[in-house]
């Protein structure tokens, strides 16, 4: 049996992987099907391509998970948010990048590691021997996809995802919008201005959600019946929830004071937050969409500052597939019907670029330390890591097992801690400091079996 780590697919989740095991001295071929078989979503055969968002969203890691998950993967000198950090854009209290800049910073380190072969190969098969880890994300591929279905002896469960378009910045009116984080949130100028803002008033705002709901949209094919994310809902599907739904979601206009016009408050805001280093262009947050191309660039430019906007790309819509993990893998991410597979990233059922980047840094870790012959020391639960490798694979009801982003509802409580509006700040401090030093311990432990083993 090869005592190389096959890692199949270059995404947030693969590309971590073959970050850790490499670095653990494993040798890794990492397969990559980009750019000789494409997908609907990526744009590039670059790895860890960011086809939806360009945030890896808050960056606090005291009082928010995701920033927790941020804080431990940084100790754990993780690849993604190393980059991330080294590419990052003004986004007040977000963590956004320049996707073109991060994606080819992450394919240059990696091609250029010793340890890291790449592969533009399609893989369609379960193989029955060898170390893999599958980490093909929502956008697994036919074949392959079949191939999972065949071997789990279950229906792939699925979710719709949706794209959001991003604008030209040259082609936004800023006569009418403006550049302000909500509740100027940030320490520096630059963060506290991240944001380009589009005000509405109510008429305006009415007739955006009529047209929102009349117009021409994605019919899915005959057979898809999956639902969706709730942390990555189309637009129209929010407004058919009820016409004030996207006024106290994406468009809430708190925190805001326009300067054109600061007596007047909005009835509602659209914001656009930078998408590249250069500025050139923004993607309008929270406007994910299933409307059809021409619908789309009609309904938008209903927003003012974006009457005469110019699109370099326009949202879509697109199937995700994810395992029901809680029956398929084991707590040390192995598919039960075959060990010597893992799986990791979205198609684990995380969800968000942070959480599949997490969930390859222990799938990497996990496969080669087995490869080494070493024992890793098991995932503290109470770490952001361990409440959501907890989660996915046996935490969660198998029933109704859906697509999770990290929260503070994954963690153990805390003793003598209670609710309520003060007590849940402490709570949240409480629940990243006990973290952080549980994390730290579990590194250094490594750290010692890996000098014992040298």
């Amino acid at each position: 049996m090869t005592q190389e780590l096959h890692i199949v697919g270059g995404g947030m989740a693969g590309s971590e992987a073959a970050w850790q095991a490499a670095n653990m001295g494993v040798q890794v071929v990492l397969h990559e099907m980009r750019p000789k078989v494409k997908t609907f979503a990526h744009q590039t055969g670059n790895l860890g391509e960011m086809v939806c968002s360009n945030s890896f969203r808050s960056d606090d890691s005291e009082q928010n998970a995701v920033g927790l998950l941020h804080w431990e993967m940084v100790q754990a000198d993780g690849l993604i948010m190393r980059t991330a950090h080294e590419h990052r854009l003004p986004a007040g209290g977000a963590l956004a990048v320049d996707r073109e800049a991060f994606a080819e910073k992450i394919t240059a380190t990696l091609t250029a590691h010793p340890n890291v072969r790449i592969s533009h190969e399609e893989v369609v098969d379960l193989p029955d021997d060898g170390h893999w880890i599958f980490a093909t994300g929502p956008l697994t591929s036919a074949g392959l996809g079949e191939a999972i279905q065949k071997e789990t002896g279950a229906d792939r469960l699925a979710f719709f995802d949706a794209i959001a378009p991003i604008v030209y910045a040259e082609s936004i009116d800023m006569s009418v919008a403006w550049r302000q984080s909500r509740y100027d949130k940030g320490e520096t100028e630059a963060e506290q201005k991240a944001y380009i803002n589009c005000p509405m008033d109510r008429d305006q705002y009415e007739a955006f959600i009529d047209a929102l709901l009349a117009a021409d949209k994605t019919e899915f094919h005959e057979g898809e019946t999956a639902g969706y994310f709730d942390g990555c809902l189309p637009i129209e599907v929010m407004a058919e929830r009820g016409r004030e739904t996207l006024r106290h979601g994406p468009m809430k206009p708190v925190g805001l004071t326009n300067p054109h016009n600061p007596e007047q408050k909005a009835y509602a805001v659209v914001q656009l937050r930078r998408d590249n280093a250069l500025g050139t262009l923004y993607n309008i947050v929270g406007f994910q969409t299933k409307m059809k191309y021409g619908a789309q660039a009609y309904v938008f430019k209903m927003i003012p500052g974006l009457h005469e906007a110019s699109f370099a790309r326009l949202g879509g819509i697109h199937r995700n597939t994810f395992l029901n993990s809680p029956t398929l893998l084991d707590n040390q991410m192995r598919l039960r019907s075959k060990p010597n597979i893992r799986f990791a990233g979205q198609v684990t059922g995380v969800e968000g670029y942070v959480e599949s980047s997490a969930m390859g840094l222990l799938a990497g870790r996990m496969a080669a330390s087995e490869i080494l012959g070493r024992d890793l020391p098991e995932v503290p639960q109470d770490t952001a890591h361990g409440a959501l490798i907890h989660h996915i694979t046996g935490g969660a009801e198998a029933k109704t097992f859906q697509p999770m982003n990290v929260n503070f509802g994954l963690f153990r409580p805390l003793d003598g801690m209670r609710g309520g509006r003060r007590g849940r700040r402490d709570r949240y401090k409480g629940y990243t400091d006990r973290a952080k030093e549980a994390w730290s311990q579990w590194l250094t432990l490594q750290g010692l079996d890996e000098a014992a083993a040298e």
